[in-house]
């Protein structure tokens, strides 16, 4: 099943012994296509304070719940880390994060989460840890994770296909088991009577924060000739996907 992140966005958030807040972002890398960490924001528990909360920390997802349940407790996630949302998130940071939960960090390892090929956790994590002692991190470790991007910010950014812009980037929408983002829901079109498309995120080369753009390998014919999305649709197969990202096939779904 797919789920839209959009739709995520302001969904309550529950640990293991409380309520802990609102959806407030979703972060994603556009390397590997996953979700990195949904941000929450604990309003009144933990004044003026986000956190992020990894997928290794939810159980089974559920796309038409109200509330997505956490696997940790509401001590665990007022101990983590604190993040400064005036800076991008750096990979020293997620290196503190990650021991602070015991977890493995994702950018070991060619799979999609790691080592481990698919996404490893969708039940209680691990025994956790507090923060070891401070390691010693060099420039590699300081630098910012130019991967990761916010949903929010990058909704809105132009799509650059190979032969102009067309369109923009309205919804992201991504597979409930293995938090990867499949497709990318795109408005073409006139602003009030286009239409909204998906292509294959496999078809994204790169995201630039500078330029607001997203760039892709496709054509502005194949993008606004792609499935139109509806919110409550059959979800694209594999093959349909793998036929539109070669430009030969395009899927009308009424």
């Amino acid at each position: 099943m797919l789920q839209s992140l959009k739709k995520l966005i302001g969904k309550k958030l529950t640990a293991l012994d409380g309520e802990i807040g609102p959806v407030k972002d979703v972060y994603f890398d556009d390397h590997s296509r996953a979700v990195r960490y949904v941000i929450a924001d604990t309003g009144t528990w933990l004044t003026s304070r986000q956190v992020l909360l990894s997928p290794r920390a939810f159980g089974g997802f559920h796309q038409d719940a109200k509330t997505l349940s956490v696997n940790l407790t509401r001590k665990q996630i007022e101990d983590s880390p604190p993040i400064e949302w005036h800076k991008p998130v750096s990979r020293q940071y997620e290196e503190e994060y990650h021991r602070h939960y015991g977890w493995p960090y994702y950018w070991e390892g060619d799979g999609l989460w790691g080592g481990m090929r698919g996404f490893p956790v969708l039940e209680p994590p691990p025994k956790f840890s507090p923060a070891g002692p401070p390691a010693a991190f060099g420039p590699k470790a300081e630098r910012v994770d130019a991967h990761l991007h916010s949903t929010l910010a990058v909704n809105g950014y132009h799509l650059q296909a190979t032969d102009g812009i067309t369109g923009h980037v309205c919804d992201f929408l991504m597979d409930c088991k293995s938090w990867a983002i499949e497709q990318l829901i795109i408005k073409v079109g006139h602003r009030f009577t286009g239409k909204e498309v998906q292509i294959p995120m496999s078809q994204v080369e790169r995201i630039s924060y500078k330029e607001s753009t997203v760039f892709t390998k496709l054509t502005r014919e194949v993008v606004e000739k792609s499935p139109e999305y509806d919110p409550a649709p059959t979800p694209v197969t594999a093959s349909e996907m793998s036929a539109q990202g070669s430009g030969k096939t395009t899927v009308s779904r009424n």
